[in-house]
């Protein structure tokens, strides 16, 4: 270190070590305007990590007037140098010095302090405008409460849990930051053993507050904060709790409370935290480890099935002039969002329950499962089937009806085929309240659309869903002579909404967010509707045209093997129905896109011989598609034969 350097830290030390044996000096003094002083100066000079010197300065202060200070603040008391009138100064410097010194733990753990538990809450509970010493508040519970089982039983049994759980929703801006999410994690690992093992009154106030916590505009984070903790038994706590809560008869807005804790936990643990050991007190037969699991899905689909009754009757049937008929609706649409999204995450757990390690559902167990799933689902086809008598296509409830109808179609393509059939054509046109045209709908729906497409009666469902309807044969497309017949014209088209989303997937990759599982789908079943000859598409020529454009963009940029091969693929089957002289007429089309078109049915031949990477092989069966169909229309397009020959 350089001599200045050195110079000034001892400096400072020395400073400090004058600033301390002041403070101790006035704290040792017999008037109260001393230690008040004294009390006054430590607040300035002494450092939040100096637990050394806290621990001096508290011996030196003493318990005695630091409880007189407090009482004085509460008006409970008056030291001898003021009175009333200074309450809310020796409040605020009571609290604050209290909430320092707890920072040693031995401190923290006293009886002293675990006394003051209850005026701490008193204190939270005054409500007074302007009142600076929350933090400090929040601050003094959080040491006292994790330095000792005494402190954490003082807080229960003071009753602050339910004041709690009150304030936690309505907390000031900055009280919770990333500094602090470590400490409130850890508080909420100690409320989960107390909501486990408490069998009395308190158990729903450990619920309250917990409810409270998750369900905060600062919850993601804690979600990160409590994934990184080793200690598995918090979580294990917290089942033994929900499952308590959801197989008693409880009010409605507990058992509630109860799936958004379940749904926080499957975020932060994964969907295997439904499925696990439960340990109740006084329960000495084992509980089978699926028992979470059933409650959940089973409160989720009383929940879903009246939330969306409910739903129904504000948005359709209650009078337009109530003034809380916005509220109600928005406030069920978020309990809808917690129990669709448990729903999705149990289709997810029981379509891979065979893949995941140490999970394994009996065949009773999963055939309640998967009726239980029937049943809700066919509940949100109902809804949907509502909202679409009624002429609603827009609303975030909507699309999220859509979102878990595609996630349990994508594992069971053919549940509820009339109903999917009836209102397939419907869900695609669903929209999100910010969305100006269907996008996130049809992304829900495409594992779905990419199976039953592989089939003709698929695409012949999906036909006849109510996306197209039939009119009487046209002659020719106006792409160009060789475009086949017609037999449809385009009303709501599938296939028109698929390449619209692929578009659009397609600009945010190149945008760098990548959705590679939803481009691969919307690539595969417009393969799939193109190649069912049994039915031609009668597609406007912008949409091939667009499509094409937005394919040669792409290809451009990348070296992915297996995006190039789909988009060849799709190419090829487009140009198997048109020319390159019926592209170069079309005023959108220019032949600089026809070079990238020729480029890149070059670059997927050239994969084809001996000496195939593993990628080329992987995608044999798309490049058996470029070359056969470039053996049927190249003498149609010479810049790409031209191209390819080179």
């Amino acid at each position: 270190m350089e001599e200045p350097q050195l110079l000034q830290q001892q400096e400072e030390e020395q400073s400090q070590s004058v600033s301390l044996q002041d403070c101790l000096k006035l704290l040792k003094g017999e008037q109260d305007e001393q230690r008040l002083a004294g009390l006054l100066l430590v607040t300035k000079s002494c450092k939040s990590d100096d637990l050394v010197s806290l621990r001096a300065i508290y011996d030196a202060v003493g318990p005695h007037f630091l409880d007189r200070l407090f009482r004085t603040g509460l008006g409970k008391g008056v030291v001898s140098s003021g009175s009333g009138e200074n309450r809310d100064a020796y409040l605020q410097l009571s609290v604050s010095v209290l909430s320092a010194f707890c920072r040693v733990s031995e401190i923290a753990s006293s009886k002293e302090m675990v006394s003051k538990v209850p005026m701490i809450f008193e204190v939270m509970s005054m409500n007074r405008s302007g009142m600076p010493v929350l933090e400090e508040c929040y601050e003094f519970l959080y040491l006292v409460s994790t330095a000792s089982e005494d402190g954490l039983t003082a807080v229960y049994e003071s009753g602050g849990i339910k004041l709690l759980a009150h304030q936690m929703s309505a907390l000031p801006d900055g009280i919770v930051e990333n500094d602090h999410l470590s400490e409130l994690s850890v508080i909420v690992t100690k409320i989960a053993r107390q909501f486990a093992l408490l069998q009395n009154a308190l158990k729903f106030e450990a619920l309250h507050l917990l409810s409270a916590i998750f369900s905060s505009e600062y919850s993601t984070l804690l979600h990160d904060a409590l994934r990184v903790i080793q200690n598995e038994n918090w979580s294990n706590h917290m089942r033994d709790g929900v499952a308590t809560i959801l197989q008693n008869r409880v009010a409605p807005a507990e058992k509630f409370e109860a799936l958004i804790l379940a749904e926080s936990m499957v975020s932060i643990k994964g969907e295997g935290w439904l499925i696990g050991q439960i340990n109740l007190p006084n329960v000495q037969d084992p509980i089978p480890a699926d028992r979470c699991l059933l409650l959940v899905l089973e409160s989720s689909r009383v929940e879903v099935a009246v939330l969306l009754n409910e739903l129904a009757y504000s948005k359709y049937e209650a009078s337009k002039s109530s003034s809380s008929t916005a509220e109600t609706i928005i406030s069920k649409q978020q309990k809808v969002t917690v129990v669709f999204s448990l729903v999705e995450k149990i289709i997810k757990l029981i379509s891979n329950i065979g893949e995941t390690e140490g999970h394994v559902l009996d065949e009773n167990t999963f055939i309640k499962a998967t009726n239980g799933l029937n049943e809700t689902i066919g509940v949100v086809l109902e809804y949907l089937q509502d909202a679409k008598e009624h002429g609603q296509k827009v609303g975030n409830d909507l699309l999220a009806s859509v979102r878990l109808v595609g996630s349990y179609l994508a594992e069971a393509p053919v549940a509820c085929e009339d109903k999917i059939t009836e209102l397939l054509g419907y869900m695609l046109s669903v929209e999100g309240e910010h969305e100006s045209s269907p996008f996130y709908s049809v992304c829900f729906l495409l594992p779905m659309l990419c199976q039953k497409t592989m089939k003709i009666e698929g695409c012949k469902l999906l036909a006849s869903s109510g996306g197209y309807k039939a009119a009487k044969p046209l002659t020719r497309c106006s792409l160009g002579s060789d475009i086949l017949n017609c037999d449809f014209y385009m009303y709501n088209n599938p296939l028109t909404l698929v390449v619209d989303c692929l578009m659009k997937l397609i600009e945010q990759n190149r945008n760098g967010v990548e959705n590679n599982g939803c481009i691969f789908l919307a690539c595969d079943t417009i393969m799939n509707l193109l190649k069912m000859e049994q039915i031609t598409f009668s597609e406007d020529e912008s949409t091939f045209i667009s499509l094409l454009k937005a394919l040669a963009l792409w290809t451009e940029k990348t070296n992915d093997q297996s995006f190039i091969m789909l988009a060849s693929s799709i190419c090829t089957l487009i140009f198997d129905m048109t020319s390159e002289n019926a592209l170069l007429n079309h005023p959108s089309f220019s032949s600089s896109c026809l070079d990238s078109l020729s480029r890149l049915i070059a670059r997927s031949l050239a994969s084809w011989g001996q000496d195939m990477s593993d990628a080329a092989k992987a995608d044999m069966d798309l490049l058996e598609i470029v070359t056969a169909g470039y053996s049927r229309w190249a003498d149609r397009f010479p810049q790409i034969q031209k191209a390819v020959g080179r």
